[in-house]
């Protein structure tokens, strides 16, 4: 039990369905065919058997005598019976014939030895005097009907009450067996067609079942394996993530070392010169060494200033995406004195917080960087959403570079890996007429919520 369930659980929803389904297909179609093919049966066997014995009760009952006083019948209507059932459509028709009195006795037989003999009533004889017109096809089984098995061929077996008409009492019933070839074919064909249109029904209700299921599975599984892609993207992206988190430390950390805690030592070295310490030292030099100190610091503060506002971002929590894109534009152009075209839609739906960030630095370093390799030439801000898929390109007009060496820098990788680690998608395109970057983020993936 246990490895089957193995074996169902190792299979795809599709090949469970095909599996699980058709079994109960196969079933349903057989208990649908034989239902109805049963039914089918039952009523053809009725309907031929009613009509088989109206016409048989039209004909015998006007020679019957009343009997609920005879308890047997005179020659003249014994003959008027062999005469009726022996010759024309009846004779045909009929194999043997039974007139059956309340109490079991055969009134007539057209074999006359069971005339006269008392038989106790089976289930069939019974229901017959309860008024039921009882019928069965080919299924001959009475102790009285050897002869009738002995044909050799299919039979129709009825039993029909007969009536008194002004009372509408059963006061006998009548038993004949009839030739039933005909009806045999009749049933043959009506159980092929009922089996045919069953499993052609169940066949396509199945089949359509199964195109949908077969086509949701699919989905499901380009999903899943969607899902696994980007897991592995982020999860990759956060690895390389951190490898440039830390290369980014180091730059900052060789900028501050190169720049400004160079410029401060050296202000610090000039504090304890000869021209300031000396007291042989004239004013005029001193003020000369101090205003070189001055200038030295006033430097590394700027420097200082620099790094800062490459780093810190503005108060983005309260900012639209819009609003934020324009800032970063903004800075820019104040810090360079470059002109950048945009095209901002105004976007005020609510859009997580890690979303901006990211917008406002693909903003910063791509304007940067066409400020450093394009000399800010031709520079354009787009940002537009649809959908729920928000999308920023950073153009310029230079004259672009190798894509082998795109991510050869922090900056671009740092992008690449910003915009991945939420999701999104990065691309570059470069050639003789420009660069341009494009980031794409969906704002309501669950990776950016």
């Amino acid at each position: 039990m246990t490895s089957a369930l193995d074996f169902l659980n190792s299979l795809s929803l599709a090949k469970q369905f095909f599996l699980a389904g058709g079994i109960v297909t196969a079933i349903a179609t057989i208990i649908i065919g034989l239902h109805v093919t049963e039914q089918i049966a039952q009523t053809v066997t009725r309907n031929a058997a009613a009509t088989t014995a109206l016409y048989v009760d039209s004909i015998i009952a006007p020679v019957l005598p009343d009997l609920t006083r005879e308890t047997k019948l005179d020659e003249s209507i014994e003959r008027t019976l062999d005469e009726t059932l022996g010759q024309g459509a009846l004779g045909k028709r009929l194999v043997s014939f039974r007139l059956w009195r309340k109490d079991g006795m055969i009134l007539y037989s057209n074999d006359k030895k069971l005339m006269g003999r008392v038989v106790p009533p089976g289930e069939n004889r019974k229901r017959a005097f309860n008024g039921e017109l009882v019928a069965k096809f080919d299924d001959v089984d009475d102790p009285e009907s050897t002869a009738e098995r002995a044909v050799g061929e299919p039979l129709l077996e009825i039993y029909n009450p007969i009536l008194q008409p002004w009372s509408g009492q059963v006061v006998a019933v009548t038993e004949f067996y009839e030739r039933a070839g005909e009806l045999e074919r009749s049933l043959t064909r009506a159980r092929f067609r009922s089996w045919v249109v069953t499993i052609t029904v169940t066949a396509g209700f199945f089949l359509i079942l199964s195109a949908i299921v077969l086509r949701g599975s699919r989905t499901i599984e380009r999903q899943l394996q969607e899902n696994l892609d980007l897991t592995l993207r982020v999860k990759k992206g956060s690895q390389r993530a951190v490898a440039l988190n830390e290369k980014f430390l180091r730059r900052v950390g060789a900028d501050l070392h190169d720049g400004p805690a160079q410029l401060m030592a050296y202000a610090a070295l000039r504090m304890d010169s000869e021209q300031i310490l000396s007291d042989d030292s004239n004013r005029a030099t001193r003020e000369e060494e101090i205003a070189t100190i001055k200038e030295s610091l006033d430097e590394a503060i700027r420097d200082i200033r620099i790094i800062c506002r490459g780093l810190i971002l503005p108060h983005i929590e309260t900012l639209s995406v819009s609003e934020a894109a324009r800032r970063a534009v903004e800075h820019y152009q104040s810090r360079t004195g470059a002109s950048v075209d945009s095209a901002i839609e105004p976007l005020n739906d609510e859009i997580p917080v890690a979303v901006k960030i990211c917008v406002y630095r693909f903003i910063q370093e791509g304007l940067n960087n066409g400020w450093r390799h394009a000399e800010g030439n031709g520079q354009r801000v787009d940002l537009k959403l649809l959908g729920n898929e928000i999308t920023v390109v950073v153009q310029d007009a230079g004259q672009g570079f190798k894509a082998e060496n795109a991510f050869l820098g922090l900056g671009l990788s740092g992008l690449r890996e910003r915009v991945e680690s939420l999701g999104g998608k990065f691309e570059i395109n470069s050639s003789s007429a420009g660069t341009t970057l494009t980031m794409s983020l969906n704002i309501q993936d669950p990776i950016v919520s």
